[in-house]
């Protein structure tokens, strides 16, 4: 009889982790090959894509910190390539007010933030408590971006409509927190973990609410008067993969927190 060792489960997981989450990621390029062919990102929201490249880099730093630790350092590197390429698109075809927003906060959230962490943990926090820091800091950040479908979930039972809630994507991202959260719990990783329980049961209630509404009429919400200088609208962070945590495809008619009553999302992953 063949027993699996603990170590060879983890790297399956781990590996099964990466293999969806790498999807996960890739989902928003359709949209943005609309952006390219149409030369335009009007209507479409920079805000997820900032989340998920903040949510990867910190992921990225987190594993490098921790020993042996490719399987998230390969995940969230990729992360961070392909939504650096997304929001360099997007900049390249914004409008002049959402390019320079976008831009602000890619310097604010992305290159300060994540250099503050790295310059506070370097300075103050003693050697053997670095990796339990970043490790917190990335578990709360986590937690952030999968507790923002709850404004999508709160919009389906409104509208009774699941146009904004993806069947295929809620059940990717359900995948993901579960692989990633036997991946943390063989590896006695409480970090990658615990935020992954939280995605599961919020993957699970959004396929339940799909199922009640699929068929439901649609309820249309009162229409707001939009501006044309107003960069951002309505966001829903649900497309973030943590480990990869990655997200959806932003349309700025609605907009995690992650992302959007869009398509897509939210980077991302553990």
């Amino acid at each position: 009889m063949v027993f699996i060792k603990v170590h060879q489960l983890a790297f399956m997981f781990g590996l099964l982790g990466n293999i969806v989450s790498f999807g996960v990621f890739l989902s928003p390029v359709p949209t943005f090959y609309g952006i390219y062919k149409k030369k335009s990102s009007k209507g479409f929201q920079s805000i997820p894509y900032i989340c998920a490249l903040a949510s990867a880099t910190l992921l990225l730093f987190y594993g490098i910190m921790k020993t042996h630790a490719y399987l998230i350092i390969s995940i969230n590197t990729f992360g961070c390539v392909i939504e650096i390429s997304y929001l360099f698109l997007y900049i390249i075809y914004a409008p002049r007010e959402a390019r320079i927003f976008t831009l602000k906060l890619i310097l604010i959230c992305n290159i300060g933030g994540l250099g503050l962490l790295i310059l506070v943990v370097d300075l103050f926090v003693p050697k053997q408590h670095r990796v339990s820091t970043v490790g917190w800091v990335c578990a709360a950040y986590s937690l952030a971006v999968f507790a923002s479908p709850l404004s999508v979930m709160r919009k389906v039972i409104r509208t009774k409509s699941v146009e904004y809630m993806p069947f295929l994507l809620s059940l990717s991202l359900t995948l993901n927190a579960v692989m990633w959260f036997f991946y943390g719990l063989l590896i006695e990783d409480k970090f990658i973990a615990m935020p992954n329980i939280l995605g599961f049961l919020f993957g699970i209630a959004q396929m339940i609410l799909y199922i009640m509404y699929h068929d439901s009429k649609k309820t249309d919400l009162p229409k707001l008067t939009s501006t044309e200088n107003q960069p951002t609208i309505e966001t829903n962070l649900n497309e973030v993969a943590i480990v990869a945590v990655e997200l959806p495809d932003a349309k700025a008619v609605n907009v995690e927190g992650s992302m959007r009553p869009m398509k897509t999302p939210n980077s991302s992953t553990a």
